[in-house]
């Protein structure tokens, strides 16, 4: 497999730039893997095609406005994205720097509220390490003076708006740099009539990681290393995943990000495990799922892992026919546009 074996044309004017207008506002691309079925209409309509005993698997994490902006003691803009704490006692952090200038070894930066920064050796790139200094607590200093990490197809500034547009309702776990964006179509109301048919909804937690916005950089996928992310498996979804795969029924994930976590946290004989972890596993075509059934999700990045992905488990022709479909039929595209349920 090439990475040009995942490549589309997608019209500009097709990236969604905002979110509908109201959540759940969305459209729906119902893709059925065995008769090669498209269907489209409403998100609203979604309740319909899942069946009493199935499994939906969501993931809860909670995007971080980890985007700080502030500027070096000595002149000059400076952004940092907080990306991972570090151990230890302090407020250390990996971050990713942006300024026009290297940020150097020493360097301090200023934000706003009494917060500063200091540049510590270590890191690779644009990746630094960094000690946070600061009177208060620092995550509720970042919750008041930090800026949500749109993805960079979003070419706007964040604004109110994002700050709940840009999390799923059932957001809880903060740690994400990207949100599970299937899952933002999802209102409180859909969930309850999902319950109300009989569905078991469970949640899981993948911390989504900066990775997701990097290309792949290398022709030869199978070349291509992911990044590492902190997920956490409870208990009862081990237990709830397992049950359902005993008795038959099916397991849907909300999202890749679920999907990987699924498929990671599994073990040689198909039991889902309980516990942390991070995930690094790469789905592409040829890869057999062994607890995902079904699939919600956004449309993706052409020769994204994503698109890869969803390849995986609908086949390459015919995710790229769908995707076709959705560009005719004028489909909004990748995190805040519509949305595809593949079973």
């Amino acid at each position: 497999m090439q990475l040009t074996d995942f490549d589309y044309s997608l019209p500009e004017e097709l990236i969604a730039q905002h979110p509908a207008k109201v959540r759940g506002a969305s459209r729906l691309m119902r893709l059925e893997r065995y008769s090669q079925k498209i269907t489209c209409g409403l998100f609203s309509g979604i309740v319909d095609f899942f069946a009493a005993g199935d499994l939906l698997v969501l993931n809860d994490t909670r995007v971080r406005p980890a985007r700080l902006l502030g500027k070096k003691v000595s002149g000059g803009q400076v952004e940092l994205l907080l990306l991972r704490r570090l151990p230890g006692q302090a407020e250390d952090w990996t971050c990713l720097g942006r300024s026009s200038r290297p940020l150097r070894t020493g360097t301090i930066v200023e934000f706003s509220c009494g917060l500063t920064a200091e540049i510590l050796p270590g890191g690779e790139g644009q990746q630094k390490s960094v000690r946070f200094h600061c009177d208060t607590d620092f995550e509720a200093l970042v919750e008041e003076i930090g800026h949500l990490p749109l993805p960079p197809y979003i070419r706007r500034e964040d604004c109110v708006t994002d700050r709940e547009r840009y999390q799923t309702v059932f957001a809880r776990n903060t740690g994400a740099v990207a949100a599970p964006t299937a899952g933002l179509h999802f209102t409180a109301s859909v969930l309850q009539q999902l319950r109300d048919k009989g569905v078991e909804i469970v949640s899981l937690t993948l911390h989504v990681g900066i990775g997701t916005f990097l290309p792949v950089r290398v022709e030869n996928i199978r070349e291509h290393r992911m990044h590492a992310e902190i997920y956490d498996v409870p208990q009862q979804t081990a237990d709830a995943v397992n049950l359902a795969r005993r008795q038959g029924r099916r397991v849907i994930a909300l999202g890749t990000t679920a999907a990987r976590t699924l498929e990671t946290a599994v073990d040689a004989e198909g039991q889902l495990l309980a516990g942390c972890g991070e995930s690094e596993i790469f789905i592409f075509p040829g890869y057999k799922f062994r607890i995902v059934d079904g699939l919600v999700t956004n449309f993706h990045l052409p020769k994204s892992t994503l698109l890869m992905l969803v390849s995986a488990l609908a086949g390459r022709e015919f995710i790229l026919k769908a995707y076709q479909r959705a560009i005719a039929e004028r489909f909004r595209f990748f995190s805040y546009g519509d949305c595809m349920l593949i079973v």
